[in-house]
């Protein structure tokens, strides 16, 4: 089984529980270890893959429960760093009654993870490589160090994996530097997941098929744009085909697409690794298919990391 790499922010969410009130009237919150890449990986260990994920966390309380959660799902937790000098990442998250975020991101450690802090991994025994970040285009260390760790996975010819993450509450203003530092990926990469509205940010339509037209033209890499409860499409060479989802009464969503990612990237760690650029449309339209039952599951639990204690490779089987 190919080992796969997880390289990115790594956060605690603080969710309020006192539903339809902003983060000023709330004062009740649940914490959650989370973070894509992090999501990404647990995911992964859950359906029994070989993972190991890349961040930095603060030598914190908040850091600590971090590492115990991923090490909880066999993770791989030794190139997670506490940095003493840098607190943890947090989200503050609150869910309005209009279906709208109130939203707050106090950044710490995760952005400081910087090229001399990989400089002596040993990246060769990887054969996945999965960049899910969406902090890393905000600046800091982390940003010089994704590019670096990208060069190093195609200079070696390794499989690489990338999900944008998009966050307007983050980039609202910066746009531009998102859109351009998310083609430097799905240019080069063998394969990425988008949401819709990540489509069309990234290729300015607005109209799901005239976005994956313009990735089919644009890149050699498969795709998947995910369409909620629509389900998934996904693009291959010059082929196209949307993917039903499975139905489910959904508590929360949160995590959904990183199960999905999580579930494509087990699948494929199944492949030796010489055949991966090689998988014809069956089977990524199978792998696909399997990836949105992981997603479906994810929704019916409160928390993507709780959901995942309840991911396994028989739900994939179903």
């Amino acid at each position: 089984m190919n080992r796969i790499f997880c390289i990115g922010e790594a956060l605690i969410d603080m969710i309020c529980t006192d539903k339809g009130m902003s983060l000023t009237e709330g004062e009740n919150f649940l914490k959650k270890a989370g973070g894509a890449p992090m999501n990404v990986a647990a995911s992964i260990a859950a359906l029994g893959g070989r993972v190991s994920v890349a961040a930095k966390v603060g030598a914190d309380p908040f850091g600590k429960h971090l590492k115990e959660v991923l090490n909880s799902f066999s993770v791989d937790t030794s190139l997670i760093i506490e940095d003493p000098a840098f607190f943890t990442t947090f989200a503050f998250v609150s869910l309005m009654n209009n279906g709208e975020r109130d939203f707050y991101f106090n950044r710490g450690a995760d952005g400081q993870l910087s090229k001399d802090d990989i400089a002596g991994l040993d990246l060769s025994s990887f054969d996945i490589f999965h960049f899910g970040s969406a902090t890393a285009f905000l600046g800091g260390p982390l940003n010089e160090t994704y590019s670096i760790v990208l060069q190093k996975a195609r200079a070696t010819n390794r499989f690489v994996s990338f999900d944008p993450n998009y966050r307007h509450l983050l980039f609202g203003n910066n746009q531009k530097e998102f859109i351009s530092r998310s083609w430097e990926f799905i240019s080069t990469c063998d394969f990425f997941k988008i949401s819709d509205e990540e489509a069309f940010l990234l290729t300015n339509t607005r109209d799901v098929h005239s976005a994956a037209r313009i990735f089919l033209d644009k890149t050699n890499a498969v795709f998947a744009i995910t369409l909620g409860a629509e389900g998934t499409l996904l693009g291959f060479q010059n082929e196209i085909i949307t993917i039903p989802s499975i139905p489910v009464h959904p508590v929360d969503t949160t995590g959904a697409g990183d199960a999905f990612v999580g579930a494509v990237l087990y699948q494929l760690s199944e492949y030796p690794a010489s055949e991966l650029k090689s998988l014809d449309f069956q089977t990524w339209q199978h792998m696909v298919s399997q990836a949105n039952k992981a997603g479906a599951r994810t929704c019916e639990f409160m928390g993507a990391m709780e959901a995942f204690k309840f991911l396994n490779k028989e739900i994939l089987r179903k």
